[in-house]
């Protein structure tokens, strides 16, 4: 219930708190590199807990105002679990059904967020990754079309929109214009291609590097590997100023790293992206120039504490 005082509404909604993440600075990562900085979107701080609500939050807002979904139509999508968190909270919020097609090796922590928000769940072979979770998405679809939107993030600009329009503005104001790098990873590929879009617009000299795994079998959940994936509608290979492959492993090193060095606890694909920062750093620094790096850290630690490498590094 909404409480007022007044006229005047008090608190936020859910969709008031998505986005104006802070930037974090990774400080042990660069002691070593006079001139360089590495700072991280924390994106974990929007209410679903990862970048995904961006996109998410874009394609349901967008859905709703044209009459895509509400009480008597419900929403589908395939996702590795982020995503699909965002759906669920917001279907839950905004009171319409979320069916989500997800791989069934995702995080335990992950399972347990959808279902805690209601979202209905349709697992598929983890051996076929993301990629399965898409074509089952479509079968649903086509043979109930009246029953769901299809929200296809692969394929939905309101999803690099969303990036276009929030987050790549928000690093030219938080870093005051002097970002000189980008960094992202593919997954949808929604956060790399809005964002590097509108900082192109904004400073054409701003090098944008995309970084994806370096196999078609990897640790890197929610990224892609596009040379053997299904790549999505709203990838646009021509615009990465650079692509970087990243091992499963270094990501896992990395995340330790940052978790008992600098007390931040994230995700594998974050690591994986501060890492791919990391190289650029030493690269900048080796030829005597100084750089602002920023990179997203799509998601914190807490989906991930599962898995084994935490107790093992």
């Amino acid at each position: 219930m909404t409480t007022t005082l007044g006229s005047t509404i008090l608190g936020t909604s859910i969709l008031d708190r998505i986005g104006n993440t802070p930037l974090v600075r990774l400080d042990e990562i660069t002691a070593h590199l006079p001139g360089i900085q590495i700072l991280g979107k924390a994106e974990w701080a929007n209410p679903g807990g990862s970048v995904k609500d961006r996109a998410a939050s874009s394609i349901v807002l967008d859905a709703q105002r044209k009459g895509l979904i509400g009480p008597t139509k419900g929403l589908i999508d395939a996702t590795s679990g982020n995503t699909g968190i965002a759906y669920a909270m917001l279907g839950a919020a905004l009171g319409f059904e979320v069916t989500l097609c997800m791989p069934s090796n995702v995080s335990p922590e992950r399972k347990r967020y959808v279902s805690a928000y209601g979202a209905k769940l349709v697992w598929t072979n983890p051996a076929d990754g993301s990629d399965g979770a898409i074509r089952k998405a479509r079968e649903l679809v086509a043979a109930e079309p009246d029953r769901y939107f299809y929200a296809d993030q692969y394929s939905n600009e309101n999803n690099w929109l969303a990036h276009y329009r929030t987050t790549a503005p928000e690093i030219w104001e938080q870093t005051q214009g002097r970002v000189t790098h980008f960094v992202a990873g593919l997954g949808t590929s929604g956060t790399f291609v809005g964002t590097t879009r509108k900082l192109k617009e904004l400073n054409p000299a701003i090098q944008c590097i995309s970084m994806q795994p370096d196999s078609p079998f990897n640790g890197l959940e929610g990224l892609k590997h596009m040379a053997t994936a299904i790549v999505p509608k709203i990838y646009d290979a021509t615009i990465a100023d650079q692509n970087i492959p990243m091992e499963t492993e270094r990501a896992y090193a990395m995340a330790l790293r940052l978790g008992r060095r600098s007390g931040i606890l994230v995700g594998v694909s974050a690591a994986a992206a501060v890492c791919t920062c990391l190289d650029i750093a030493e690269r900048e620094a080796a030829a005597g120039r100084e750089a602002v790096i920023v990179t997203i850290l799509c998601d914190s630690a807490e989906k991930y504490m599962s898995e084994r490498f935490w107790q093992e590094g």
